[in-house]
């Protein structure tokens, strides 16, 4: 058995997509465990061409299961729009595509917070892509986010969503933004959860079970290492590792991501 790690080692766009699919033909599990939809491979398969910002490439080979991981940031609508153009190349991912129900979710707040940030700074900006992954893991580190296991929870998430909105809005009003709409949001995000519902899966376990057994594991990485916050060209990197944690233990790496 041997995990393996397919990492960039420059600012991304290295080709990690062409790759990824190369090697997911020897995996058995193929494992998104860092990132957001900022991140994007695309693979040509004959005259067919698939860009996939969150579903791991290797959803593109038949009997291969995709992990989507609790390091991930999801934008459930953004995640749907892609399963959606996979029913339409008749890939099906049933029963071959698991999300964690411990990944954050990328709200509309966080893409008006980033934009008002962007703006603040001026000439001096980042460049982000304004899809609001870095304040989506700030509110990760912050322990405020909500994640997937909210998100399918029906009797809080409205709850939990209104009060998010209402400081948010707090934020944008005084970053000179325009604050976002609860009934929108909400209406938006319900609709995504029943669709996602059924792949929501604890995904530590799979991979703990996929390690057990033997299993040839994937990771597909994320932006590129010269990106990361710890190893990069700070400040100009994004807002969290785009390596897997440096643990020579194979096992607990694999699983402390996931």
């Amino acid at each position: 058995m041997a995990n393996t790690i397919l990492i960039g080692a420059q600012w991304g766009d290295e080709g990690k997509g062409k790759i990824i699919d190369v090697l997911t033909e020897s995996a058995d599990l193929v494992v998104r465990s860092q990132g957001g939809s900022n991140a994007g491979h695309t693979v040509w398969v004959g005259d067919k061409k698939y860009v996939l910002h969150l579903i791991p490439s290797g959803i593109l080979r038949r009997g291969k299961q995709c992990i989507i991981g609790n390091g991930v940031v999801i934008d459930p609508p953004g995640l749907v729009r892609e399963l959606d153009g996979l029913k339409r190349h008749k890939v099906n991912v049933k029963g071959r595509l698991h999300i964690s129900d411990k990944a954050h979710l990328v709200m509309p707040y966080h893409h008006e917070l980033e934009a008002c940030a962007e703006r603040l700074k001026g000439k001096n900006k980042i460049g982000t892509t304004l899809r609001g992954i870095g304040p989506a893991y700030g509110d990760k580190i912050a322990r405020t986010g909500l994640r997937m296991v909210d998100l399918v929870d029906t009797g809080n998430f409205e709850t939990r969503l209104r009060a998010r909105i209402r400081e948010a809005n707090r934020l944008i009003k005084a970053f000179g933004g325009k604050p976002v709409s609860f009934k929108k949001i909400y209406a938006d995000y319900s609709r995504a959860a029943r669709r996602l519902r059924p792949f929501v899966a604890n995904t530590t376990r799979l991979v703990h079970k996929a390690l057990a057994a033997k299993k040839e594991i994937l990771f597909e990485g994320a932006q590129g290492t010269y990106l990361d916050i710890d190893h990069g060209t700070y400040p100009v990197v994004d807002r969290k590792s785009t390596r897997l944690h440096s643990s020579h233990d194979k096992r607990s790496s694999a699983g402390s991501c996931l």
